[in-house]
């Protein structure tokens, strides 16, 4: 048996752990309206995470300075937590700029002209 293969499965499982800590800690420091809100911010939590985490935890360390210190693996988990943790927060903001943007009735900004 290889090393790659053990390694490829350590980091997977890294970036899978951190994504749930972070969107453990997303829907416990905000609570939910209801279950469907807390399964939607958890999935959501959980692919960005997986998905982006690797890049923000690249970006993380650069910034704090921890490039020599941290292992691909912490810096998987490290990235996969904090980007699990902040997506809700993004997706929030960009849903209050659409409904902004795209409101119909009085209150669009392109019927005051």
């Amino acid at each position: 048996m290889s090393a790659e293969p053990l390694s490829a499965l350590a980091l997977w499982v890294a970036k899978i752990a951190g994504a749930v800590a972070g969107s453990a800690i997303s829907v416990a420091y905000l609570l939910p309206r209801g279950r469907r809100e807390a399964a939607s911010r958890f999935l959501i939590g959980i692919v960005t995470g997986v998905v982006f985490g690797p890049p923000a935890g690249l970006v993380l360390a650069e910034h704090l300075g921890l490039n020599a210190t941290l292992s691909s693996m912490e810096l998987a988990l490290m990235g996969s937590a904090s980007a699990s943790l902040c997506a809700w927060w993004a997706l929030g903001i960009l849903a209050r700029l659409a409904e902004g943007l795209f409101s119909v009735g009085d209150k669009a900004p392109w019927r005051n002209r």
